[in-house]
């Protein structure tokens, strides 16, 4: 199993599309606050539809506190700044796929602080990112791909 980390994600439709995702491939979300966006939104609710049931999520006030929480987890945190190529990274089960909010990424503290556990998916030149909900999915697919879609149809 997976772990996908939001954190301080901003618009509802991508944090819903991502729950989503997490439901269908039995991904633990880790959601880190502030949140732009109140947890009853409706564009959150419409964007999970009816899988919020099937979610396990868990709420932090900080990354430092998903570090607590799992202290020997492997965490890869994307950013478009990484050098290293999502593709490269060998996966394994229980990995935590990091993403920061939309407008602004991780931040560079985080990225300087865990500068070695940094990722990033290949883009045009000149190109400034990918949607946050498509990013998450194309990394999370890449790791279930190695590991075999273990559990899934």
């Amino acid at each position: 199993m997976f772990h996908i980390v939001l954190v301080e994600p901003e618009i509802p439709q991508n944090t819903g599309n991502i729950s989503r995702t997490c439901a269908v491939t039995g991904t633990v979300l880790h959601m880190v606050r502030p949140f732009g966006f109140s947890l009853d939104d409706k564009h959150l609710k419409r964007a999970g539809l009816d899988y919020w049931s099937s979610l396990e999520i868990h709420y932090y006030d900080s990354f430092e506190q998903v570090e607590a929480a799992y202290p020997a987890g492997r965490f890869f945190l994307t950013s478009t700044h990484a050098t290293r190529s999502y593709g490269d990274v060998a996966y394994q089960d229980g990995d935590f796929l990091v993403f920061g909010k939309e407008t602004a990424g991780l931040g560079e503290a985080l990225l300087t602080r865990r500068s070695q556990d940094t990722i990033r998916i290949p883009m045009r030149p000149g190109q400034r990112s990918l949607n946050l909900s498509n990013a998450a999915a194309i990394v999370l697919y890449e790791a279930l791909r190695q590991t075999g879609f273990t559990g899934l149809l």
